[in-house]
């Protein structure tokens, strides 16, 4: 798989679903990260039978060196549809053909510093 599969099979609802499919029966999960010197994001996309596609989302604030509190993340988990994620891709129009897969989970699920 290249990075203009994914593009190619925007085009249709059924190809599209058999990409992320495939995409999924051979890397399990897509994971991803963000992260400054003050806050953190984790982020990883996993394919369920009945749910669509489980986006889980785990952020905080970097605790400081001087901090007396512990930070505790957030996490968040979210669900789509496989076609909801295709017509969120359509409606966002990554018109950059270098985009990967990973990059547009990453912009989908809002992961600030995301440029394309």
């Amino acid at each position: 798989m290249t990075n203009t599969d994914w593009k190619a099979s925007l085009k249709s609802p059924k190809a599209f679903n058999d990409f992320i499919i495939n995409y999924f029966k051979d890397h399990k999960e897509l994971t991803g990260n963000y992260e400054t010197p003050s806050y953190y994001e984790y982020y990883t996309v996993t394919l369920n039978s009945e749910k669509g596609l489980v986006i889980t989302l785990v952020s905080s604030i970097n605790p400081t060196v001087n901090a007396d509190a512990p930070t505790i993340p957030f996490k968040d988990v979210e669900t789509i549809s496989v076609e909801e994620f295709r017509q969120l891709i359509l409606n966002k129009k990554f018109a950059d053909m270098h985009t990967s897969l990973a990059d547009v989970f990453q912009t989908v699920a809002g992961v600030p510093g995301s440029t394309k």
